[in-house]
């Protein structure tokens, strides 16, 4: 069994990219390999209104960029280059994530398939434009992964699950989290950001010390 640990935000698009590479290498790279992937909340914009934030102002806003094309085109060449269409232009909003990171969380101490929850609502945002804050949008997704709807929903609206979420964020940050998706394989074996298949592969067999899974 290899432990993953992944922190990523559910609205940072190279963290789709990043999930989508990790499944699709251990897919078709170590098919035998028993992966304990265990998902970890970073915010990046924490303080994000309920009705969402428009992302072509807030790249404004923030880098100068009145073309959002500009920013978005690296991140959906390299989404393609491993086989995941991903076009940008279909969710304009960044909503606040901290009801689908509970949402996350409480799918990993109840045993439940953590890893897929979180892959099905980080396509439902970037994928299918749905509003991951919206808790009877988690609420759909999560009965799909084990969860009873009204519970889903009571997880997803609770404000001590959003304090977990963000104190699990404060931790990560003081352990040294600084960009997304970050990738720990095992002790010492980090990747950061946005990184090829080849890069996250080695970084697996290297925590496997080298031995082929197959």
């Amino acid at each position: 069994m290899l432990r993953i640990d992944l922190y990523t935000e559910i609205t940072c698009p190279w963290c789709i990219v990043g999930q989508y590479r990790l499944d699709k290498v251990l897919a078709q790279g170590f098919a035998g390999l028993a992966a304990d992937i265990r998902h970890h909340p970073v915010l990046l914009m924490p303080d994000a209104p309920a009705s969402g934030t428009y992302i072509p102002d807030l790249l404004r806003s923030r880098h100068g960029i009145t073309d959002p094309a500009i920013a978005f085109s690296r991140v959906e060449s390299e989404a393609r280059s491993s086989g995941l269409e991903l076009d940008l232009r279909r969710q304009p909003w960044a909503f606040p994530t901290q009801a689908a990171h509970a949402l996350i969380l409480a799918a990993g101490e109840r045993g439940l398939p953590q890893h897929r929850l979180a892959v099905a609502i980080t396509q439902a945002y970037f994928l299918g434009a749905k509003n991951i804050g919206n808790a009877d949008v988690l609420a759909a997704i999560a009965v799909d992964h084990g969860f009873d709807r009204m519970e889903a929903r009571a997880i997803a609206v609770d404000r001590a699950w959003h304090g977990r979420v963000e104190e699990a964020a404060r931790r990560a940050a003081v352990a040294g989290v600084r960009s997304v998706p970050h990738f720990a394989f095992g002790p010492g074996i980090v990747l950061r950001g946005g990184r090829s298949e080849q890069e996250i592969a080695s970084c697996i067999r290297e925590a496997l010390g080298g031995v082929a899974v197959s």
